[in-house]
C-alpha cells in the first residue's frame, strides 16, 4: 500500500570528494552545506550569511564576482551596533573597522572559492522584498529596524526572470564549468500569511522554470515539493509548525543523495560518516581503557581514510582525538 505522493528524483550531479561546492541563499541551504560539511566534502556553505530573495542573491553573487569590497557606504548604525542592509546579521560588529575587515576578508575568499567552484547551490526563500523608502534599494535584511522605513512588495515572475538570468550569465562567464543548481526553500514564510507564502513560492518555481528553458545545463532540487507532498504531515515540523524538524532534513538529505551522488561516493560517504560519528563520540569517562582503545581505533581508520582520500584534511578530528 502506498501511503505518500512521491517525489521522483533521478540522478543529475557527480559530487564526489574531489568536489568544490558552495552552498547560497536561505537557511536551508545551511541544513544540507552542515551535513555535506560533517561528512568532509569541501564546502563553503552561505559564506556571506543567510539570504532569501532572489534580488539579494544576485547582488551578493555579482558582488562577489567582481570581488567589490564593502565600504562604510555601505553600512549603518542603529542601537550603538554597525550592519549592513547588504548582509546578514551575522556580520554586525561594535566598529565599521571590524565590520569591513570581517566582510571583506570573507568576499575574498568566497572570489577565489567560486571561480574553482564545481557546484553552486541557490536556495531561493520568497519573492518578497523589502525596500528603504529613503533610497529605494532592496534590502538583504531589516537588522530589526523599525517597518516604517520600508516599503514591502512581492516581485514579478518577469523581474525575478530578469536578475536571475543576469546573474547566471555572469557565474557562466567568471566559471563556465560551473554546475549551478537552484532549489526553493520548503520552510513557509507564515509572517506573509497562507496565501501570499503560496504565490511567493510559485513566483521563485516559475522563475526557475523559465531560467532552466533558457539553459539546458540549469538544475533544480524540488526540496519545496519533498517536504509539501511526501512529509505533508505535522510529526515532520518543528515545535513552530513551520521548520521542517531533524526527520524531515533527514529524509530530504537521503533524497539529495539521489540526485547528487553515485553508489561509489554513496559507499565513501558510509566510510567517512562512520568515522566523523566516532569522533563526535562523547564518552562517560574519558580516561578510561577502553576509550582510549576506541581512540587509537579511530585514529588508525582516519590514516586509512587518509590514504584513500588525500584531498581531505582530517586534521581537526586528529586533534579532537589526541
Amino acid at each position: 500500500m502506498q501511503l505518500q505522493t512521491v517525489v521522483k528524483i533521478d540522478k543529475e550531479l557527480n559530487i564526489n570528494y574531489n568536489s568544490k561546492i558552495l552552498m547560497f541563499g536561505s537557511c536551508f541551504s545551511e541544513h544540507i552545506g552542515n551535513r555535506l560539511q560533517f561528512l568532509k566534502f569541501s564546502v563553503e556553505n552561505n559564506p556571506l550569511g543567510i539570504l532569501f530573495n532572489p534580488f539579494s542573491i544576485s547582488q551578493t553573487i555579482q558582488r562577489i564576482i567582481q570581488n567589490n569590497p564593502f565600504s562604510e557606504t555601505d553600512l549603518f548604525e542603529h542601537e550603538g551596533v554597525w550592519n549592513s542592509f547588504s548582509l546578514h546579521s551575522e556580520f554586525a560588529a561594535l566598529s565599521p573597522k571590524q565590520f569591513l575587515e570581517n566582510a571583506n576578508q570573507r568576499l575574498i575568499e568566497t572570489h577565489c572559492f567560486l571561480r574553482d567552484c564545481d557546484y553552486l547551490f541557490i536556495t531561493l526563500g520568497t519573492a518578497w522584498i523589502y525596500r528603504r523608502i529613503e533610497t529605494g534599494e532592496i534590502v538583504a535584511n531589516c537588522h530589526k529596524v523599525p517597518a516604517s522605513f520600508f516599503k514591502r512588495s512581492r516581485e514579478s515572475v518577469t523581474n525575478i526572470v530578469s536578475v536571475l538570468s543576469n546573474m547566471v550569465t555572469q557565474l557562466k562567464a567568471f566559471n563556465p564549468d560551473l554546475q549551478i543548481v537552484f532549489t526553493v526553500s520548503p520552510i513557509r514564510h507564515w509572517r506573509d500569511g497562507a496565501h501570499d507564502n503560496q504565490i511567493s513560492k510559485s513566483s521563485l518555481l516559475l522563475s526557475i522554470e523559465e531560467i532552466q528553458d533558457q539553459w539546458s545545463d540549469i538544475h533544480y532540487f524540488p526540496a519545496y515539493e519533498i517536504m509539501m507532498d511526501e512529509l505533508r504531515d505535522y510529526r515532520f515540523y518543528a515545535e513552530d509548525m513551520i521548520h521542517p524538524n531533524n526527520l524531515a532534513i533527514n529524509y530530504i538529505w537521503e533524497k539529495f543523495c539521489e540526485f547528487s551522488f553515485d553508489d561509489k561516493v554513496k559507499t565513501d560517504i558510509s566510510e567517512i560518516e562512520k568515522v566523523a560519528r566516532s569522533v563526535a563520540h562523547r564518552p562517560l569517562n574519558p580516561e578510561s581503557p577502553s576509550h582510549k582503545k576506541f581512540k587509537a581505533n579511530t585514529l588508525q581508520q582516519i590514516e586509512q581514510l587518509q590514504k584513500k582520500f588525500p584531498a581531505i584534511n582530517f586534521q581537526r578530528e586528529r586533534e579532537q582525538l589526541l
